[in-house]
């Protein structure tokens, strides 16, 4: 049995849905950047995948997976640097008590 397009399009639906799970269930904001991360990575192995089955000469699938790996990057850095802000202030990172933007 080979491993093909469908094996890694099943994997990264369940990869996607779990973070999706994580985005919408938890509280905890270093959490939900963890879930969003997962996510990214999801959508990685589906472009790699594509990329390696439909059109195997071009290396467009891995070029994107590395600008999102970038962007994943620096929007980590952005968010622990949020949540780090928050937690000076209010000592706690429970995205329910996090109302800051309100009015």
């Amino acid at each position: 049995m080979t491993i093909g397009l469908t094996h890694y399009l099943v994997l990264s639906a369940i990869l996607f849905s779990i973070g999706l799970y994580g985005v919408l269930a938890k509280r905890n904001a270093v959490i939900i950047l963890m879930c969003i991360e997962l996510m990214l990575n999801a959508v990685n192995v589906t472009m790699v995948a594509f990329s390696r089955y439909v059109v195997p000469v071009m290396l467009t699938g891995q070029v994107f997976a590395i600008f999102v790996i970038v962007v994943a990057a620096a929007e980590v850095a952005v968010g622990l640097a949020i949540v780090l802000a928050v937690y000076r202030g209010l000592e706690d990172i429970d995205i329910s008590k996090i109302n800051l933007l309100k009015w």
